[in-house]
């Protein structure tokens, strides 16, 4: 089989046939020292991997209940921290820092990109919104649903992580 690939004026062609049984010194010894070598580097650069992908997303998301309303307080707060560490325990998303306030919610995490920053936030607010209106029936009364359909999310790139973990533990303060 041959190949033939066209970039503006260049021509490039290339033979493609099976090839014989992997042997010693080939790709796939070279591949597992790379592995290897990037594994070691990993651990000083702090990436994450799954089975077929190296990341390191980081996410600033945030999120409010229904018309603003004042209603993450007391026991609704330590319960809601508590189910947003269970949820991304569960879809093996690390929380770098977490800040409730009486409206909204402030969260820096890191996400597997194949599954999703969007896939995470619905997961979150479904579950908490299901398990929080059952726990304490009055969210029922006062609200539809728990939060907006709504959130914000930005990747922490463009500004320093200490910078965001910074701005989200102030948000307390002010």
């Amino acid at each position: 089989m041959v190949i033939k690939v066209i970039f503006g004026n260049q021509k490039f062609t290339k033979s493609r046939r099976k090839s014989s049984a992997f042997r010693y010194g080939d790709i796939r010894s070279k591949i597992k020292l790379e592995l290897y070598s990037f594994k070691i580097y990993n651990v000083f650069m702090e990436y994450k991997s799954n089975n077929n992908v190296v990341y390191s997303c980081k996410y600033h998301v945030v999120w409010c209940p229904k018309y603003l309303r004042k209603v993450l307080v007391g026991n609704v707060k330590s319960r809601l921290k508590e189910l947003i560490e269970e949820v991304c325990c569960n879809f093996k998303s690390e929380i770098i820092e977490m800040e409730l306030m009486s409206d909204h919610v402030h969260l820096l995490v890191e996400v597997d990109p194949q599954f999703g920053i969007h896939r995470l936030i619905k997961r979150i607010k479904g579950r908490t919104s299901r398990v929080l209106r059952e726990e304490f029936p009055d969210l029922k009364s006062r609200m539809p649903t728990l939060w907006t359909n709504s959130y914000f999310v930005s990747t922490v790139g463009a500004a320093p992580l200490a910078v965001i973990k910074q701005y989200i533990e102030k948000q307390k303060k002010t």
